[in-house]
């Protein structure tokens, strides 16, 4: 997420000579709760960077489904044989995980030198953290002899520092309430700024199956080519396999994507479309399609973990989000008890998220997060109390942080019973970093 600019004359003479030093460099240089947004900075650096891509370029964008989306199209095309660059983001425990080449984590080598290049010609224009990174990475990614090279949004579209290249085919997933402080408070204000990745002449494509009016309307404005979910391409299916119907291409018999969530299937049509929409650049056979979408894999999207009690990850964060995680948990089959695990930042529509989950959660382990623009887990006690009265059967603890939280639900749950961990993607970072320390 963009934030207050780095100032030039506040960074060393020499830069950083590792990725960990590079990192706080840049984090000591901003406050994370301010956010910049605007291209004019980032568009200078990049010029004088000479950054392009030799290459298919797939952009998305949406409230919800960007990053299971990215993971599909990265999954299919590596199966296909193709040379993948991905950047993704936020990351959960290593920055390492927002540059992907060839499935595989850029290396911190890579990510310095790429640092230190943007640092090279950057002068006196001030970068946020998230632009500077985000040239950085694509910088890395240009640079790497990819086939295609897949881009996620950060916030919104128009304004974001990815978007600073033409996509050849530009997804938007879902449209909902979200960022409003920077986006608009109603779905055609927040859906203007997610077509703002739309190029004229170049395929742009929707999944979500009620867009706003607006993005339509931006689409056909700029003569972008247009596929709405519904109309150019649909999907339909049992409960065992399912088809997907493009504007010339059909694919048969297809396996459920291996991310969990009834939405998931919106997302890979998504992907199957920008890949009809490709298919002269980077055709991909059926026997690809159906293994890149059974063996992807995402952390913390509906992801149940093995052993007991089960333990789902999900980084549900606005009401959109909720909905369809309770959803899930209402397929899962019979649990006598749920415990969430949740942290949420301070802008986010709280009462939404938890109206959304109160359904099946029974006991709440809250969380402050380790930001400043966190709620305070007493903040978040004095919501839920408020849709959900404490009772004997339903309690309400507050934690200082995420593992802690995540420890205190560890130890309540029985054998049969479920923890859900969601919120913030600082949520589910600090419980997979509880995790992984229990480990070692």
């Amino acid at each position: 997420m963009s934030s207050s600019p780095i100032s030039p004359a506040s960074l060393p003479a020499t830069t950083p000579d590792n990725l960990p030093e590079w990192l706080a460099l840049l984090e000591s240089r901003h406050a994370e709760t301010v956010i910049n947004m605007g291209l004019d900075r980032v568009l200078a650096v990049k010029e004088r960077l000479q950054l392009a891509f030799s290459c298919p370029v797939i952009m998305v964008a949406g409230t919800n489904g960007k990053g299971s989306t990215c993971a599909m199209l990265e999954s299919v095309l590596l199966r296909a044989g193709y040379k993948v660059g991905l950047y993704i983001k936020p990351h959960f425990l290593d920055f390492n995980e927002r540059a992907r080449v060839n499935g595989d984590l850029a290396s911190d080598a890579d990510l310095v030198a790429a640092f230190n290049a943007v640092e090279a010609v950057r002068g006196d224009t001030p970068l946020t953290y998230f632009e500077f990174t985000t040239l950085a990475i694509m910088h890395l990614l240009s640079g790497a002899g990819m086939d295609v090279v897949i881009l996620e949004v950060g916030l919104g579209g128009r304004l974001d520092a990815v978007n600073i290249v033409d996509a050849d085919v530009a997804i938007v997933t879902s449209v909902d309430i979200d960022h409003t402080d920077y986006l608009g408070d109603t779905r055609e204000a927040i859906g203007f700024e997610k077509a703002g990745i739309f190029r004229a002449g170049k395929t742009a494509i929707c999944s979500d199956p009620v867009p706003p009016q607006a993005l339509i309307d931006h689409a056909n404005a700029i003569g972008a080519d247009l596929w709405l979910m519904g109309r150019d391409f649909n999907y339909s299916g049992d409960k065992q396999q399912w088809n997907y119907g493009g504007r010339g291409q059909r694919r048969n018999a297809l396996a459920y994507p291996s991310l969990r969530g009834a939405n998931q299937i919106l997302n890979a049509c998504a992907a199957l479309a920008a890949l009809e929409a490709l298919k002269l650049e980077l055709p991909v056979g059926a026997q690809e399609v159906r293994t890149g979408l059974v063996t992807v894999e995402l952390p913390g999207r509906f992801q149940v973990l093995p052993g007991r009690p089960s333990v789902i990850l999900d980084v549900a964060h606005n009401p959109h989000a909720a909905a369809a995680l309770n959803q899930n948990l209402g397929n899962m089959g019979y649990h006598p008890y749920t415990y969430a695990v949740f942290g949420s930042m301070h802008d986010k529509d709280i009462d939404g998220v938890i109206a959304a989950m109160s359904e099946h959660v029974d006991h709440w382990c809250l969380a402050t997060l380790p930001s400043p623009r966190s709620a305070t887990a007493a903040e978040l006690a004095a919501k839920v109390q408020a849709v959900q009265p404490e009772r004997d059967e339903r309690t309400i603890t507050t934690f200082d942080d995420p593992g802690a939280a995540y420890a205190n639900a560890i130890s309540r749950a029985g054998e049969n019973d479920r923890i859900v961990v969601f919120g913030s993607f600082l949520t589910v970072a600090g419980v997979m970093a509880a995790r992984k320390s229990a480990l070692h």
